[in-house]
């Protein structure tokens, strides 16, 4: 399932998934994502993994990339919260083809994300 991340900054949308994500999950993400373009112009999006990617659906996936595709030109800053070195990788190279920045964090790197996503921090010397 997948949950809104509640006091967050204003600019910014924040998610955790915890055990099997579904398509259907995808309908609050798609939501709030699409209010925040509309307020903000553009997306800051935060991502917090407390399960394995194994765990995300067929459809899941799909509507993930959706995500990305049908906001490709809005992508502003977006953070994955994992301990997966294989989803550090992932994001390293996903930030390379896609327009924004993406990172990836430590779940110990929580309020990090958070102040990067929200451009509260530029953190230049970022290289986790």
């Amino acid at each position: 399932m997948i949950i809104q991340i509640p006091d967050l900054p204003d600019n910014m949308v924040g998610f955790r998934a915890d055990r099997e994500v579904t398509k259907e999950d995808f309908e609050i993400v798609k939501l709030q994502v699409s209010h925040l373009v509309e307020k903000t112009g553009k997306l800051n999006y935060m991502l917090v993994l407390d399960n394995s990617p194994a765990d995300f659906t067929l459809g899941a996936w799909f509507q993930d990339a959706l995500l990305g595709i049908q906001n490709i030109t809005k992508w502003n800053r977006a953070a994955i919260i994992s301990d997966s070195e294989v989803l550090k990788t992932f994001t390293d190279i996903f930030s390379k083809v896609m327009p924004g920045e993406f990172r990836a964090y430590k779940h110990t790197q929580y309020d990090e994300a958070v102040d990067w996503v929200s451009e509260r921090s530029q953190d230049e010397g970022y290289n986790n």
